[in-house]
């Protein structure tokens, strides 16, 4: 158990509309004029989903978050980007540039600061 909590900190939520995939949780990018939609693997994203309602998404944009991981994600200033299934993973190439400040692997999370 960590004596550091990070959650909330810095969090900017901005209000897009929704495509019907959408779900909160998930990692969505920008997929018209202020719209978000689900991510494909590889994608960059944008933010991540914390609410959905009304074909409406609030979306946290910056700050520090808790996402989902695949694979190995380094702690540090990494380049990320999504896993296809509502998280992230270690970009290839390109990315989305974030600070890792926690990665629980046994939960399959990360702390990251966009």
């Amino acid at each position: 158990m960590s004596k550091v909590s990070f959650e909330d900190i810095g969090a900017v939520i901005a209000t897009f509309a929704a495509q019907d995939s959408v779900k909160p949780g998930q990692v969505v990018k920008i997929a018209a004029n202020g719209q978000v939609g689900a991510c494909s693997a590889k994608d960059a994203f944008a933010g991540q989903a914390q609410s959905v309602r009304g074909g409406f998404a609030g979306v946290q944009v910056k700050g520090f978050l808790t996402v989902s991981t695949t694979g190995t994600v380094n702690l540090g200033r990494v380049s990320l980007e999504a896993d296809g299934t509502g998280g992230v993973q270690a970009a290839t190439t390109g990315g989305v540039t974030a600070l890792v400040v926690s990665v629980d692997s046994a939960a399959k999370t990360a702390v990251i600061c966009l």
